[in-house]
């Protein structure tokens, strides 16, 4: 396993759980709940980034088992479904007291893991199957990305080539690591930083803001909506002095958040790298550096280290080479008993290169809609908004191709603005538009807009 003997060749790594301030090494923790190397079975892991799942993902980790990464706060009806599909050997779910055909099993004095009673081994899982991560949100039985070690531990490779990852580092696991960028978070952080610190606060808690000053965090990462959070409470405007560089992934900030982040990066001598990445591609893809903030807003960047793009000439789509692209999907069962590696990972992203080397977003395949006739981009759409009404966030959906639907959470706004502001600069007549106040936007698991999910909400309410 690469990935975990580069963690364990980290000496000075240590654990702390950010709460009680526990403080475990790396040496004592991955190796804590006594488990047989050569076992191998299906473990279910209902992550929450606290100290407790970390422990066990290492400790499953460095045994032949397959890890299904999952969300912890997943709805009981969905972890029953998907349950009652894959029917793991092992399943952790500290919110749970009982599962129906399983045993609470004690595995140190803190650790309790649900083992299923009478196990068979259905099916015979392919070894280069590590991790399971999840591409879907909270309904149905999601489909599962399979990943390797050897295409993770690639992948983190590619990222260590530009992260200015110091093994004096303390790092906060604010991103979840059951989402492929939380996922590579923690990896490269384990295999070059010198403290975790394991949390389940985010920056719009108090608390967050509390342990980042106890523990002196030296980055943050996390999607878009987040950097619009933080510019929207005032953190762009002084200095944190514990943070050297922060990590982004997700979709695109807009051009003025770009210039905002830029310019309090430069005045306070700060990194700031922009990424792009999928989980079948096992994390990141392409990156930008803090000067590459100043490019157009839909840019990512070069592709990371042994990567590779080109664009396909009929459909404008962006494709992907790379040895950490994954090893097929799993919907079922049956479907772990298979892996096959594609040469290329079709991304769903159409985009375009620039004179300059670098790579632009132009929009995604199914998030283009015909307005009578008049093929639009929503991505463009949401770009125009957010830099007209900076700081402010926008969804846009489509309503059968008759109507763009724009959702807003701020009620300070005049719909009025944002109609007028899609006909000046898309000449589409306001009668085409529908404008909605939101409360909040929901977000699925790995922190993002929940689009799914508000496309389906705007087809029940036509």
């Amino acid at each position: 396993m690469k990935i975990l003997e580069n963690v364990i060749a980290n000496k000075n790594l240590a654990f702390t759980d950010a709460s009680t301030g526990t403080t475990i090494p790396v040496g004592t923790l991955y190796r804590s709940l006594g488990l047989n190397p050569v076992e191998k079975g299906l473990l279910f892991l209902y992550n929450d980034n606290q100290l407790p799942s970390i422990e066990v993902l290492l400790n499953f980790y460095g045994t032949a088992h397959t890890i299904a990464l999952l969300g912890q706060k997943l709805h009981e009806e969905f972890k029953e479904r998907i349950e009652a599909e894959y029917r793991p050997k092992y399943i952790f779910d500290p919110q749970r007291e009982a599962i129906e055909g399983y045993t609470l099993k004690a595995f140190s004095d803190n650790t309790r893991i649900f083992a299923k009673d009478d196990y068979k081994a259905e099916i015979i899982i392919h070894p280069d199957i590590k991790i399971l991560l999840s591409t879907s949100g909270t309904t149905g039985v999601p489909k599962l990305v399979k990943l390797s070690d050897e295409s993770l531990y690639q992948n983190a490779l590619s990222i260590l080539q530009y992260m200015p990852i110091q093994e004096t580092d303390v790092v906060p696991l604010n991103v979840p690591v059951n989402f492929v960028y939380g996922f590579s978070i923690f990896t490269t952080n384990c295999m070059r930083a010198g403290r975790i610190v394991c949390t389940d606060k985010d920056i719009m808690q108090k608390a967050f803001w509390d342990e980042m000053e106890e523990y002196g965090y030296s980055t943050l990462g996390g999607v878009p909506f987040l950097y619009e959070n933080l510019n929207r409470i005032g953190f762009f405007r002084k200095d944190s002095p514990s943070l050297r560089y922060f990590t982004h992934t997700g979709g695109v900030i807009n051009a003025e958040l770009r210039k905002t982040i830029f310019s309090y990066c430069h005045e306070f001598k700060k990194e700031f790298f922009a990424q792009y990445g999928q989980t079948e591609a096992g994390g990141r893809m392409a990156y930008l550096t803090t000067e590459g903030l100043l490019e157009g807003e839909t840019s990512i960047g070069t592709p990371v280290h042994n990567g590779d793009f080109r664009i396909d000439p009929e459909t404008d789509e962006l494709l992907f080479s790379h040895v950490s692209i994954f090893g097929g999907y799993a919907n079922t069962l049956e479907d772990l008993a298979t892996y096959e590696q594609p040469s290329v990972l079709h991304t769903g992203d159409t985009a375009r290169k620039g004179e300059n080397g670098i790579y632009y977003i132009t929009g995604r395949i199914k998030r283009i809609m015909k307005l009578f006739g008049i093929r639009l981009n929503l991505d463009e759409v949401e770009f125009i908004l957010k830099n007209e009404m900076q700081g402010n966030t926008f969804v846009c959906l489509n309503a059968n191709d008759k109507k763009i639907v724009v959702l807003y959470d701020n009620p300070e706004i005049d719909p009025q603005i944002i109609t007028e502001t899609i006909k000046n600069k898309l000449r589409i007549n306001p009668q085409y538009v529908r404008v909605e106040l939101i409360e909040t936007f929901p977000l699925s698991q790995n922190g993002k807009i929940n689009y799914p999910l508000l496309q389906k909400l705007q087809h029940e309410n036509i």
